[in-house]
């Protein structure tokens, strides 16, 4: 155990007080999305009480604080990441538009007929499904470094299938369906000496991960900010500056222009050539609050809280005979995967929920993976940093339960 304060911590998140069913609420569903302390929920509450108005054009004062309160979110996230700059922050609404803006103009225009895009076995199908749509709008081909039965990808794996075709290296930081931790900085670099641009999904890995996109090397790295604490429909990308300046905007309108004319149309200056329209200015505010939330907290203490929470949910459930365990790579946080004998998933699921416990259920939007594992789908218990191992302890006694139903 640490001297973590975890109860003190999950005194700032309302919605975990709550009762379903008539019992505790036991929340294990935090890789879908994470509940929300009182300070990103009064923070977006003020947006939209006291600030509600629209940026960076108004002379009023309602608009002059929204606009200072909008930007002066970017800093706590660059110093999050270790970026260089704040006008390597571009606002998105996710992972998946990240991950799709990056596809679309670094990939739309630089990939030809031949080139390869390299991914893993575990990415999620936000990670797969644009570089598939890319591929099919140039010619270029898309290739699958395999998982392997603990549901590790190796660095020799990875990069027996690079070649002098890599145009483009994109995989996960964290697995969101296993939990395996990809080895980043290393895959970052053998990318590099191929010659690739790289892209790190982390929407699992920002939330349990030291990141400093410096250290890793990595060209783009993407994430939530619902997984962070923050509100959904509102993410981050990360791009180096360099290749953000030569990557053609993504959607025309609003803030992405300089100067409009018939005859031709000038971009803004970084990052604001890459955020058309009105923004989500109440979710970017609210994602400010929830990074200054984490950065004020003991990070140190809370990863290895996390840590042990996880290591304790893969013991307890090892435990458990009619209980398997799906993914045991060495290096892992955040989820545990695992199938009750005899049960679908969605039925463990639900019959959970009558216990008041909330895990996922389903392929996690990883049918490959779940393809490659031999399994349609399976249940994932999955923490934050406000989990705890007397949680753990309620989901392996619900579970006892469960079986029982298909014994």
């Amino acid at each position: 155990m640490t001297g973590f304060d975890v109860e003190a911590l999950r005194a700032q998140f309302p919605a975990l007080s709550q009762t379903v069913h008539g019992k505790p609420l036991v929340y294990l569903d935090s890789a879908a999305t994470a509940q929300k302390p009182r300070a990103v929920l009064d923070a977006i509450r003020s947006a939209y009480e006291e600030d509600c108005a629209n940026i960076h054009r108004a002379v009023h004062t309602l608009s002059q604080r929204a606009t200072h309160r909008y930007e002066a979110a970017r800093e706590p996230v660059r110093a999050l990441m270790n970026a260089a700059s704040t006008r390597e922050i571009v606002w998105v609404r996710g992972t998946t538009e990240a991950i799709n803006l990056v596809a679309s103009s670094y990939g739309g225009s630089t990939l030809r007929e031949g080139d390869e895009i390299l991914l893993t076995g575990l990415e999620h199908h936000s990670n797969i499904v644009p570089w598939q749509l890319l591929a099919a709008r140039t010619g270029a081909r898309v290739v699958v470094a395999p998982v392997d039965d603990r549901g590790v990808v190796t660095v020799e794996a990875f990069a027996a299938r690079l070649s002098d075709r890599t145009r483009i290296a994109s995989f996960a930081h964290v697995s969101n369906a296993l939990g395996t931790v990809l080895p980043v900085q290393a895959l970052t670099r053998k990318a590099h000496e191929a010659g690739a641009v790289v892209l790190v999904d982390g929407a699992q890995g920002i939330v349990h991960e030291a990141v400093d996109v410096q250290a890793i090397g990595c060209d783009f790295y993407a994430w939530s900010g619902h997984k962070l604490y923050g509100p959904t429909g509102i993410g981050v990308l990360y791009g180096r500056e360099a290749l953000l300046e030569r990557m053609p905007p993504y959607q025309g309108g609003g803030d992405m222009i300089d100067r409009v004319r018939f005859e031709g149309t000038t971009w803004n200056e970084l990052p604001y050539k890459f955020e058309a329209g009105t923004p989500h200015i109440a979710g970017v505010i609210g994602l400010g609050a929830a990074v200054e939330w984490l950065l004020a907290q003991d990070r140190v203490a809370m990863r290895a809280h996390e840590a042990d929470v996880h290591a304790y949910a893969r013991a307890r459930l090892g435990e458990l005979p009619f209980v398997t365990l799906v993914g045991t790579a060495p290096h892992a946080s955040g989820a545990v995967s695992f199938t009750v004998n005899g049960a679908h998933p969605s039925d463990v699921g639900t019959l959970l929920d009558t216990h008041g416990v909330a895990v996922r259920t389903g392929h996690h939007c990883t049918q490959p993976l779940m393809e490659r594992l031999g399994l349609p789908a399976t249940a994932r218990a999955s923490f934050a940093a406000y989990s705890t191992r007397a949680e753990v302890d309620a989901l392996c006694k619900a579970l006892v339960s469960v079986a029982e139903v298909f014994s």
